[in-house]
C-alpha cells in the first residue's frame, strides 16, 4: 500500500456526507499502488505522475472518476460519461460505504485496467473544436465583427470550447445573446471564460 498524503487529509476531515464512502476509497486506491496527490481541490491518485482515478463527491452519489475512462473495458457496464460534452472522463458511482465494499474486487480490477492503459500510451481522440456547436448567436457577431473573429481563433482550443460550451448551454436565444455580449471584451482581450 501506498502512503497517505498529509496535503489531502483535510478533504476527508471536512466531508461529512461522504466519509466514510470517501476513506474506503481512498484505501482501495492507495492498495493499487497509486501514490496520493492534491490536485483541483480533491484527492488524485496518480501512476507515474499520470493522473488515473480521482475521488469527488455531489449531492446525490460520490464518484471515483477515472481519467481515460472511456479507454477502459467497462464489461459490467459501471462507467457513466458525467455529461455529454465530458470526453474522456468516466465515473464509478456509489450511494453508500457498502456499496463500494461489496463492489472492491470491481473497483481494483477498473484501476489496474486503468493503470495498464496509462502504462501502453494510449491517448484519448478528442473531438475538435470545429465539431462543437457553435450558437447562431455567436456565430452572427464573428460574421459582423472581424476583430472578434480574429480574437477567438486565437484563443486556445480549450478557451474555445468553454465559450462555445458555455454560450450554447443557454436555452433561450435571448440568454445566448446576453452571454456573447457579457464576454465579448474578455474574448478581445485573448482571455478564456474563467481567465482573471
Amino acid at each position: 500500500m501506498n502512503y497517505t498524503n498529509p496535503k489531502v487529509d483535510f478533504f476527508f476531515k471536512k466531508a461529512k456526507k461522504w466519509q466514510s464512502a470517501f476513506e474506503q476509497l481512498r484505501v482501495i486506491a492507495l492498495n493499487a499502488g497509486l501514490t496520493e496527490e492534491l490536485k483541483w481541490g480533491v484527492p488524485c491518485y496518480t501512476f507515474e505522475d499520470s493522473n488515473i482515478v480521482l475521488i469527488h463527491g455531489f449531492k446525490e452519489y460520490c464518484a471515483l472518476l477515472f481519467h481515460k475512462g472511456v479507454l477502459l473495458d467497462d464489461p459490467l457496464g459501471v462507467l457513466i460519461q458525467q455529461t455529454e460534452n465530458v470526453q474522456s472522463a468516466r465515473q464509478m458511482r456509489f450511494t453508500d460505504v457498502d456499496e463500494i465494499i461489496e463492489m472492491e474486487p470491481v473497483i481494483k480490477a477498473y484501476i489496474i485496467n486503468a493503470i495498464e492503459v496509462e502504462k501502453s500510451g494510449l491517448e484519448v481522440t478528442f473531438k475538435e473544436t470545429k465539431e462543437f456547436n457553435m450558437p447562431a448567436e455567436f456565430q452572427a457577431q464573428l460574421d459582423t465583427n472581424a476583430e472578434l473573429k480574429e480574437a477567438f481563433e486565437a484563443l486556445t482550443p480549450g478557451r474555445q470550447r468553454g465559450y462555445l460550451l458555455y454560450f450554447s448551454g443557454a436555452k433561450q436565444s435571448k440568454t445566448r445573446t446576453s452571454r456573447v455580449e457579457k464576454y465579448t471584451p474578455k474574448i478581445l482581450a485573448g482571455k478564456g471564460l474563467n481567465d482573471q
